[in-house]
């Protein structure tokens, strides 16, 4: 049976700032050697060249092994960074350790981690990527705990995108690549990802090379997909709620519907087990929520609740950037907090124009 969880979210103060993991563990709060995630959000520009994903990175695991975790430990634990923090969101991270407590019956938190196989630049798009994502999503939920994907509610992933050397290595040994315009491959690594996700939850049937990136029926709600250059495999953090943990704390989701559905938000904090009014107010959630996760995307129409919008024609500021504050502000209205895990590029994670929301409460 896995450990209970301990999860904090901690403000970052300067891009390479990791001082407030290291209060946590000089407090008691957790021990570094009991650190098994960190999810966050970074300043950065959030594009294919946003090495300030790679400084939180080096400053957070510098901190784990200066506070006594081993070396080679600390090089496994999966740390996802999102950059970017558009508009009023707040550079941030939540930090996931396992700790003692006593068993309970109640569904609880649980995290489980995996490492997909090799994901070499061909097959960023196509299904190959599918099953290898899949694969490692299995295995994470095995070491969570979890054997209802029901009980899945959040899964975090981090995956590698194309890059000029990726696309030339392809080519060197004959292979073609779904896309050679590397900003568009994140949207892309994305995508696929959340279909690896979505298929190893029972939510949908494996899809075809046709349906990446095309077919936004096909989506899961659960997925949180991020990527990047820092890595050439899918790191898989699985997030859910399993009887026999023990701990404080429980997660729950929804989907927002569109950009401005506070209500998909309000119905993954309650889905988590937070009993609220009928119309809520963030004094309403009296400190109990540790932190919600979400992913969106501009509509492929340009409208939103059948009013126009110039996001996806305006080549001065890209999309991602627009919707990203546009969410992030909404999000900071429904929980009082500006320090709100928002990501963009939402292709096949969550309804269309909407995206998926994971909410984590306290339960005292």
């Amino acid at each position: 049976m896995p450990s209970a969880i301990e999860v904090r979210k901690v403000p970052i103060h300067s891009v390479a700032d990791a001082s407030e993991l290291a209060k946590l563990i000089d407090d008691g709060v957790m021990e570094a050697s009991r650190v098994i995630a960190i999810i966050g959000k970074t300043e950065g520009n959030g594009g294919v060249n946003d090495y300030t994903r790679i400084i939180a990175d080096r400053a957070f695991r510098e901190v784990l092994i200066e506070k006594g975790a081993p070396e080679e430990q600390v090089k496994q634990v999966p740390i996802v960074w999102s950059g970017g923090t558009d508009g009023v969101i707040s550079p941030h991270a939540t930090i996931f350790a396992t700790v003692d407590a006593e068993p309970t019956d109640e569904p609880r938190l649980t995290v489980g981690f995996a490492m997909s196989e090799q994901l070499l630049p061909e097959e960023i798009g196509r299904t190959s990527m599918v099953s290898k994502v899949a694969d490692a999503v299995k295995v994470a939920m095995e070491r969570a705990g979890i054997t209802d994907p029901k009980d899945v509610h959040y899964v975090q992933t981090k995956t590698p995108l194309l890059t000029i050397h990726t696309i030339r290595d392809a080519k060197s040994r004959g292979k073609t690549v779904w896309t050679e315009h590397t900003h568009e491959s994140m949207d892309l690594s994305n995508g696929v990802t959340a279909l690896g996700i979505a298929v190893a939850l029972g939510e949908i049937e494996m899809p075809t090379d046709a349906d990446v990136m095309h077919n936004r029926d096909l989506y899961s709600a659960v997925a949180s997909c991020s990527s990047g250059v820092e890595l050439d495999q899918a790191q898989v953090v699985v997030v859910g709620n399993a009887p026999g943990v023990g701990g404080r704390y429980r997660i729950g989701h929804s989907v927002m519907k569109d950009a401005l559905d506070q209500d998909g938000i309000w119905e993954a904090i309650k889905d988590a087990g937070l009993d609220l009014p009928e119309r809520p107010h963030s004094s309403d959630l009296d400190g109990r929520l540790v932190n919600v996760f979400l992913k969106c995307e501009a509509s492929q129409d340009g409208t939103v609740r059948g009013r126009r919008n110039a996001m996806l024609d305006d080549s001065d500021v890209h999309w991602h950037r627009q919707i990203k504050s546009c969410v992030g502000g909404v999000t900071a209205a429904v929980t009082g907090d500006p320090a709100v895990f928002v990501s963009v590029s939402a292709a096949h994670q969550g309804p269309e124009g909407g995206g998926p929301v994971a909410a984590i409460v306290d339960l005292g």
